[in-house]
Parts: structure tokens; sequence; C-alpha cells
């Protein structure tokens, strides 16, 4: 059984199996989302599309396209949304940062969403470009996500997703200004709230009652970012201050060139963790595909999640 980052196991594990979660709760699965990046070169084109694909099937709420400080991410972000409602019935979520641009530049690209018919956009403050080793606004651009939110509805009624972290943002003062931080966002108009990735159940859990406690009503949904290379999540962990538990590392541990080994270890701690958080009545979840779908697929399919074919009668 999975244990936290001290070796003890969570709270939810303890008191669940997780192949009893979703029996035991009844009811409609949970809803989910997917996030992809846009694709530098054509070999890359093809597996994302590939991903599309068979994730479209699932039906999700929306799947949202990231969005780099360089122009040309910029543009294969635009490609991508733009492809992707010419070509599939997927509704877009379009990300947008405050980094490297001006309000006047990102409120025109928040009208060209609008009028390529995209709703929803996913607000960020950005990181900064890789030259630079802090964040600095742009001198006449939107200083931070909850200004970039409010320039947002000042462009048009869009849907807006923002960022939280349940370990706390790395450049945050403090957990409470962090928490500051993101009821700020909401009250500038975001609809919601998604997590940076995490590993431990009790991580999403405490997070999600510190937020009750401070007033924030949107929903927070959870962000699953499968396992698909160790050493990857590790340098995305390093970034954005989220913890990887010791019993995570020892599963991985000896599987850098056993692939279907490694695939198995990740689905089902994946699957462990969601079904963990399903019984605790979570019931949107957001995944970091990272352009692949296999373990996606897998968790979805463990959280009653099936292509509308191939759904039991009611």
């Amino acid at each position: 059984m999975a244990t936290d980052a001290t070796g003890a196991a969570p709270d939810a594990l303890r008191r669940h199996q997780p192949w009893q979660a979703d029996a035991a709760l009844g009811g409609p699965p949970p809803r989910v989302s997917f996030e992809f990046f846009p694709p530098k070169t054509d070999k890359m084109a093809e597996t994302l599309w590939r991903a599309v694909e068979r994730l479209a099937p699932l039906e999700p709420r929306f799947v949202s396209v990231t969005y780099g400080a360089g122009g040309s991410t910029r543009e294969r972000t635009h490609a991508t949304i733009a492809r992707l409602k010419r070509e599939t019935a997927l509704e877009p979520a379009a990300h947008l940062t405050c980094v490297g641009a001006s309000q006047t530049e990102v409120d025109a690209v928040a009208r060209a969403y609008w009028d390529l018919g995209v709703r929803h956009i996913v607000a960020l403050r950005g990181d900064p470009p890789e030259d630079a080793e802090t964040y600095e606004p742009a001198p006449d651009g939107y200083r931070y996500a909850a200004d970039l939110v409010a320039g947002l509805r000042r462009v048009a009624d869009f849907d807006i997703s923002v960022a939280a972290y349940p370990e706390v943002h790395p450049e945050a003062a403090s957990a409470v200004a962090d928490l500051d931080n993101l009821k700020r966002k909401i009250d500038a108009g975001a609809s919601r709230a998604i997590t940076q990735f995490f590993f431990a159940p009790e991580t999403f859990l405490r997070f999600r009652d510190r937020v009750a406690a401070a007033g924030i009503r949107a929903p927070l949904v959870p962000g699953i970012l499968p396992v698909t290379n160790f050493a990857t999540v590790q340098r995305f962990a390093a970034m954005c201050g989220a913890a990887v538990p010791d019993w995570m590392s020892r599963l991985f541990d000896g599987l850098d060139d056993d692939p279907q080994t490694r695939q198995l270890i990740a689905a089902s701690t994946a699957i462990e963790l969601c079904q963990s958080l399903r019984a605790e009545g979570i019931s949107q979840f957001h995944f970091y595909t990272l352009n692949r779908a296999e373990l996606t697929l897998a968790i979805c399919h463990s959280l009653g999640i099936r292509p509308a074919a191939e759904a039991p009668a009611a």
C-alpha cells in the first residue's frame, strides 16, 4: 500500500480500498479534462493527434493547450487550438500568460480566440523566460494572474480557469499569502481552480479544507500527472514545489530500461490516487497528459469513464 513522504499510509488510503471506492459511491462517473502541449515537430504532432483521437471519445469537459513565453510557441498554441476547433467536437481551452506581452497584445490574442469560437481561457501568470532568473512583469503588461483574469473579463465573457498550488507556489511568501492570491483570482472572475499535480491524496484533501476555510467557493479540480518518465516528473516537481514521496522513488527504482513494468507501476499508482480522491467525493479531474493517451485512458477506465458507445446501459 502506498505511503506518504514520511513513510506513513495517507488517511484516505487507510479508509478506502481503491477498487471499492467507485462501487461504494455509486452515481455517475466523474467528469474529466485533458491538457496537451503544442508540438514542435511533425513527429510530435503525430503523437499529439493520436492522443487526441484516443481521448476524444471520453467526451472531456474541455481540453487545454499550454502556452509559452516565446512567439513561436504562442503561434503553435493558436494553431493547435484552431485545429481542435476545426477538426474535432472537443471544447478547447487556450492558455494565456502575462509573460513578455503588453496588455494590448494579450487582449488582442484573447479577442482572436473569441472570434475563433473559443470560450474558455486558462489564465496564468506564467514562468519567466529561460534567460531570466526571476519573474518580472512587462512594464505595460498584466502583472499577475488576477490582473489577467480581470482583463479577460473586460474583453469577453470567457469561462476562466486558474492555477492553484496544494503544496504552495515556490515563490509565495507563505501558504496564507498563496491562498490570498488564489482568492484574488477567483474574486477577479475565475470560474474554477485547477491544481498543480501532487502524488498523495491527503495533499489535495488538506488543501481543499484550507481553500474552504479561506472562503473560496469556486470548484477546485485536482490536476493529475501520470508518470510516463520518472526523471521528468522529478524535474517538474522541483520546478513547481511538488513533493515526490519516498515510496514513489522506490517503486520506480530500476525501471529506466523496463518500459512495460514502468507503465504498469505508473498506471496502478495513478489509479490508486484517483480512486482515493473519488472516494472522498471528488467529481472532476484534470489530466496532464504530456500528449500521451495510454495512462490517462487506463485511469479514466478505472473511474468508470467509457466512450459513449461502450457505456453500460442504465
